[in-house]
């Protein structure tokens, strides 16, 4: 039996799933995004497919591997142009990114398959977060995959489910949204859209 019937419907097993569905939504072509942890690539590649060449993506990660295998990846499918990979960290982006971006994606935690000692905080992760809903425009979102199933990761969950409670629900849409029939470990999504 194929667990994907159809090229057209996803299956959301995990909030990774969840997010591309939701940018695919709010990103459209000549969009301005940004990756806020590109890690191995896949959201970048993402974003860069959705904005299409008249857009621009900003893809920021503290790791050169991550940096490299996420430029290599960009190379590699044709979007090199529309993108600008950036060794910082994601508490810089207002440096670098001007206002007026669809989507600012983040995956905290660990790079897959990397070190696991070098994780997000959430001291650098709310810098961020303040800095991107300024960056949003009207209509924006930012959307977060928090893991709180490794080392640090239950209390920078918690970090980010107080910070997004307490948004003002006449600017902002506030969600956290994750699978029910997993331990209480696992990944899950928050989203917060901007209002005006």
């Amino acid at each position: 039996m194929n667990p994907n019937p159809s090229p057209e419907i996803p299956l959301l097993r995990g909030p990774v799933p969840l997010s591309h569905l939701l940018l695919r939504q709010f990103v459209h072509p000549g969009d301005r995004a940004v990756d806020a942890t590109c890690g191995n690539g896949s959201d970048t590649l993402l974003l860069a497919e959705l904005v299409g060449p008249t857009g621009r993506v900003w893809a920021f990660d503290i790791q050169s591997d991550a940096i490299g295998q996420t430029a290599q990846r960009l190379a590699q499918a044709g979007y090199a142009g529309q993108a600008e990979c950036i060794l910082a960290g994601h508490e810089t982006m207002a440096e670098r990114v001007t206002p007026g971006v669809s989507a600012v994606i983040f995956n905290l935690g660990y790079l897959p398959g990397g070190d696991r000692a070098i994780i997000t905080h959430p001291e650098t992760t709310l810098a961020a977060f303040e800095q991107a809903l300024i960056l949003l425009k009207p209509g924006g979102i930012l959307v977060v995959t928090v893991y709180p199933g490794h080392e640090g990761g239950d209390h920078e969950g918690a970090v980010v489910d107080a910070w997004a409670a307490a948004h003002d629900p006449r600017a902002f849409h506030t969600w956290r949204m994750g699978q029910v029939n997993v331990p209480p470990s696992a990944p899950y999504l928050t989203l917060i859209q901007k209002v005006a």
